[in-house]
């Protein structure tokens, strides 16, 4: 006969499993997005309206484009992991596995789409002398 105390059937179910790590990983990104983007949508503000070669030369210096990489790559792994948490919560199974794929991909297409989009402003301002 198998004697199992409750913290044995409890071990690898739900967030007894990956529950702490994640916790932190969230907690940190959170508290890390709450002070790049205030930043980061001010120098996004003073863009708005601009012609397209001030765009360029405001996200080619260095501290705009760091901060808007940060904000990309920290706010799509943020939301991965969050639609993760979401998914093993509402949705079981097969679907469940498809529904994790898809937000991850989705995160990883958005977040590859705006480096690029990142890295072409900076080069062009570079090729620009600016």
């Amino acid at each position: 006969m198998r004697y199992l105390t409750d913290r044995k059937r409890a071990v690898g179910k739900g967030a007894s499993g990956t529950g702490p790590e994640h916790h932190w990983w969230m907690s940190a990104s959170a508290v890390a997005l709450a002070f790049m983007i205030p930043t980061w949508l001010y120098i996004v503000g003073t863009t708005l309206g601009a012609d397209q070669q001030t765009v360029i030369t405001t996200f080619s210096q260095p501290f705009p484009a760091i901060l808007t990489a940060l904000v990309v790559i920290v706010g799509m792994r943020h939301f991965a992991k969050g639609t993760e948490i979401w998914i093993e919560d509402y949705i079981h199974g097969t679907a469940a596995k498809a529904t994790k794929i898809a937000m991850h991909s989705l995160a990883y297409v958005i977040m590859a789409t705006a480096l690029y989009a990142l890295g072409k402003m900076v080069f062009i301002g570079l090729l620009l002398g600016n």
